[in-house]
């Protein structure tokens, strides 16, 4: 059962892949905002699936936060985040990022409960 207080965390190491040149968000070798997000969601999403009931995912819907500090190649990055909010279906949880060095990212993070054949249905109904 999904209750307020569910936390979760996951790390990465930030390989030259991960960085904002790699992946065209920037010029520089540092850890990409877009990658730093792609952990925040992740651990979000990792600390409720034990909650869920089978055929049961949940999706991202929104992103509100400040990328404050640069990750060098080569350094860890570890996110926590905390369910902070259940409206029915929506989930709405507060992520922070640290580098070995301290803070680099810090906000909150909207997700939604869906069920994966009906979501996945309505996706593939979508046409140009």
């Amino acid at each position: 059962m999904l209750t307020i207080g569910i936390k979760g965390s996951a790390e990465l190491l930030v390989t030259e892949n991960l960085t904002a040149r790699e992946v065209g968000s920037g010029t520089v070798a540092v850890l990409a905002t877009p990658m730093m997000i792609a952990l925040m969601e992740k651990t979000c999403l990792l600390s409720v699936r034990p909650f869920l009931e089978a055929g049961q995912d949940t999706v991202g819907t929104h992103v509100d936060v400040a990328h404050t500090a640069a990750t060098p190649v080569g350094m860890r990055v570890r996110c926590e985040s905390e369910l902070v909010e259940i409206d029915r279906r929506r989930l709405v949880y507060r992520v922070t990022a640290w580098d070995e060095a301290g803070v680099v990212g810090e906000g909150t993070h909207t997700r939604f409960v869906i069920d994966i054949e009906k979501f996945q249905a309505k996706a593939g109904m979508r046409k140009p």
